[in-house]
């Protein structure tokens, strides 16, 4: 059996991460595609290099640009390398460009499609990630669901159940691993004591509808500016590139740097965020794999978006939606602060990685 893996960001090579250690202690044939999606370094190649990954095999160098641009170089660079390699199955994670791009080419040579954390819906198809989702999905042989409220997602829309497979969350791998690696190294330990004192909370903010849009950003910015009129606490903001380039855009960014209780920072690398994570008070994010991380990690979480791909989060009391409103992110951080971190994590039991690939080895080679 030959698989290749589609990656391109962050978060893909976070949450695939385990199922590439799986497939090491494997005979498998398998190499990595990366589309580098993501083209800042600290946003990208540090990654392989913390969590001790191999090197990807191609690298497609697709960088940037409008969703139609950036998805049509993908499709032309993706299909030379699976012509050339002739894969059994392409294995895609999540919901990027990267992931529909990879998606489409197996599709049109007939290459088995594994999409790990399939059915996620936010029901918002403003959010170009959920069409990625959806349309993945449905072109898809495996679909690995985090949880039963995925699988059944999948089964309302006409999906045949034999495709679907209930494995719990790669991210619960990923974390429990990667924290043990974060909490021993001295490196980290030092830069994490260098940020800040240990009461602050952690704002991450990068989503298309919040930051491309002025008024909903703004207000976002309001709302944290009353946070740090109402709390003794920092605020720590490892920016992402295309968040500072929208404030300084948006004659935003000379505001934000001007008040003394927050923090910005530059993107940071995995392990490091990890640390950041943990030992937070509470976590402000628009992040669908950060509520998935707090929750694991008993962190409270406000997400500064209307709907999430996440619902368990909030089901399970570790999550509260907001939007972009400042009196509901008020009211949260009140109720959050007081709560009892005792939430069940519905993301799985940290195996999710080893199960997906002995259900691929198993119905391949049947």
């Amino acid at each position: 059996m030959k698989l290749s893996i589609i990656l391109g960001t962050r978060p893909e090579i976070i949450k695939l991460s385990p199922i590439i250690r799986a497939l090491e202690k494997t005979n498998e044939d398998w190499h990595i595609i990366h589309t580098n999606q993501h083209y800042s370094e600290n946003m990208d190649k540090i990654f392989f290099e913390e969590l001790n990954l191999p090197k990807p095999k191609y690298n497609l160098n697709i960088g940037s640009g409008t969703h139609g641009e950036q998805t049509g170089k993908m499709l032309i660079e993706i299909e030379k390398v699976l012509l050339k390699e002739n894969p059994d199955v392409v294995i895609v994670q999540g919901d990027t460009n990267t992931v529909l791009a990879g998606a489409l080419v197996a599709s049109k040579l007939k290459i088995d499609i594994a999409h790990v954390e399939a059915g996620l819906r936010s029901f918002d198809k403003n959010m170009p990630e959920e069409i990625n989702r959806v349309l993945t999905d449905h072109i898809s042989d495996y679909l690995f669901a985090p949880t039963e409220i995925a699988k059944n997602n999948l089964l309302r829309e006409g999906i045949e159940e034999n495709k679907i497979f209930v494995v719990g969350n790669t991210i619960v791998d990923a974390t429990l691993q990667n924290l043990k690696i974060a909490e021993k190294n001295e490196n980290i330990k030092a830069f994490f004591d260098n940020i800040v004192d240990d009461d602050y909370f952690l704002l991450t903010l990068h989503r298309a509808e919040n930051v491309d849009n002025k008024e909903r950003l703004k207000n976002i910015i309001d709302g944290i500016f009353t946070i740090t009129e109402i709390y003794e606490k920092y605020i720590v903001f490892p920016i992402h590139p295309r968040t500072k380039k929208r404030l300084e855009e948006f004659n935003l960014f000379d505001k934000l740097k001007s008040n003394k209780k927050i923090k910005i920072i530059e993107p940071v690398g995995y392990l490091e965020f990890l640390m950041l994570e943990k030992n937070a008070k509470l976590i402000l994010t628009d992040s669908g794999g950060v509520q998935e991380e707090a929750c694991i990690l008993k962190i409270p979480c406000i997400t500064l978006r209307d709907n999430t791909e996440r619902p368990e989060t909030v089901e399970v009391g570790a999550n509260i939606l907001v939007g972009d409103n400042k009196e509901k992110l008020i009211k949260a951080i009140e109720i959050m602060l007081n709560k009892e971190r005792t939430w069940e994590n519905p993301f799985g039991d940290g195996k999710s990685g080893k199960r997906i690939i002995k259900i691929l080895i198993d119905c391949i080679k049947r």
